[in-house]
């Protein structure tokens, strides 16, 4: 089984399983946000091509600060199930590296640039690294600063080693990891 067709099989099918989840979170989410519960952004995809990633908001859109709700969302990582439906349209794989905003790999140069090549996933093992992100950046006196010189070329490192290294085995560890990750990440 290639990587699109497993990438169209579990996408369909966790979208089916997942499908009441999917519903209640969208309405939490714009219960909580008292807007659209669901939030569309231009990100970098393939070869640099920009698509629409679909998240649930956290983010009141009044305030511009996250909702309880949000930061639970966030953390627990629930925010992201609605990019399944990127998967199952094609613009993202299960595994890959994340997708960017604009600024990021989309100026990458050289080797580096090989990283667009890759189709953008939900996880990656940078995604698993950094799955406390967040929380790593609020502790620095120049979060932008450290995620430029340190986090983002960090990801930059590991996405160009599942460039160079990607298996369908490799996938499903990620997958595995992702899903089944310690709490204490």
């Amino acid at each position: 089984m290639g990587k699109r067709s497993f990438d169209i099989f579990f996408s369909f099918f966790a979208l089916f399983v997942l499908s009441g989840p999917l519903v209640l979170g969208y309405l939490v989410a714009t219960l909580d946000t008292l807007s659209n519960g669901l939030f569309l952004q231009t990100r970098v995809g393939q070869f640099g091509k920009p698509f629409t990633i679909f998240k649930f908001r956290t983010i009141h859109p009044q305030s511009g600060k996250v909702s309880a709700i949000g930061a639970f969302l966030r953390k627990s990582k629930i925010d992201e199930l609605p990019q399944l439906l990127n998967v199952l349209i094609g613009n993202m794989s299960l595994v890959g590296p994340r997708p960017d905003i604009v600024g990021y790999y989309d100026t990458l140069e050289g080797e580096d640039r090989k990283i667009l090549e890759l189709k953008p996933g939900i996880t990656c093992a940078a995604s698993i690294k950094y799955a406390n992100e967040e929380e790593i950046l609020s502790q620095q006196p120049d979060p932008l600063a450290y995620n430029d010189t340190v986090i983002f070329p960090d990801k930059v490192k590991m996405n160009l080693d599942y460039y160079y290294c990607h298996s369908f085995m490799g996938d499903l560890k990620i997958l595995w990891a992702t899903i089944f990750k310690p709490s204490n990440t």
